[in-house]
């Protein structure tokens, strides 16, 4: 079995009274994609935040590769292997998307934005970037700016950008969210083909999305994890079945 990458031990995390992460207890192995449900309000996004540093915790300790990485900040934990897409799209809408991924290739070697007009034309960037395009399906797509591409081709650049970090750790927060059916097909096809390749954290609410990516599952209510296992163990968890899935399952 492979070792862990990433283990969280006791995380909390409270807005005044609302526990939105508490005590939760997780771990990562080395190439595995472990997806996170539950519910609205049951602190997935607040556990993702914590986790790539945008969110300091209460409590708890979060190990990276071994190391105690609770303190850093998210540049810090990018530097050390960590890339983030989030739950609403987040790219350059005025920048291509040959320049959107450019940037993050700049930005993983340490170098400033403000240097980045003379540096636009620089095939160090720009190289990496086309082959990560094609990696995701959008080398066609590259000259087109961000904003005029569809909603599915922009979450498509998202993970792009994360990928061009060169990432040990993929945290997606809800790639397919506000997907039509068959772009959502297409994302799915896409992180499946990335499946032992990377170590990712899928937080998702599409259950079929989660049930073909996932080899593990986490269930979080209300800020704890209630169950935690194989696909097929979790579907068939009474316990998930009342807190969450219902019918679905």
């Amino acid at each position: 079995m492979a070792e862990a990458i990433l283990e969280v031990r006791g995380l909390r995390k409270s807005f005044g009274a609302l526990a939105a992460t508490d005590g939760v207890n997780l771990d990562l192995r080395e190439g595995e994609t472990h997806a996170i449900i539950g519910p609205n309000g049951a602190g997935k996004t607040t556990l993702i935040s914590q986790l790539a540093g945008n969110l300091r915790p209460d409590g708890g300790s979060i190990f990276f590769a071994g190391e105690d990485v609770t303190r850093l900040s998210a540049p810090q934990r990018a530097q050390r292997g960590f890339a983030r897409s989030f739950q609403i799209t987040s790219v350059y809408r005025d920048f291509s998307a040959l320049d959107n991924v450019a940037l993050a290739v700049q930005a993983h070697a340490g170098h400033s934005f403000r240097f980045w007009r003379p540096a636009r034309a620089e095939r160090a960037l720009r190289d990496p970037a086309r082959a990560v395009l094609e990696e995701v399906g959008l080398a066609a797509r590259a000259g087109v700016l961000a904003a005029n591409l569809a909603h599915g081709e922009q979450r498509q650049l998202e993970v792009a950008m994360a990928l061009a970090t060169r990432p040990r750790l993929l945290l997606l927060d809800e790639p397919v969210a506000g997907m039509g059916q068959e772009e959502s097909q297409r994302m799915v096809r896409f992180l499946a083909g990335l499946k032992g390749r990377r170590s990712i954290l899928l937080v998702e609410h599409d259950m079929d999305a989660v049930f073909t990516l996932a080899d593990r599952i986490s269930v979080l209510v209300y800020g704890r994890i209630i169950a935690s296992g194989a696909p097929a163990e979790v579907r068939a968890n009474p316990e998930v079945r009342r807190a969450y899935l219902g019918e679905e399952a």
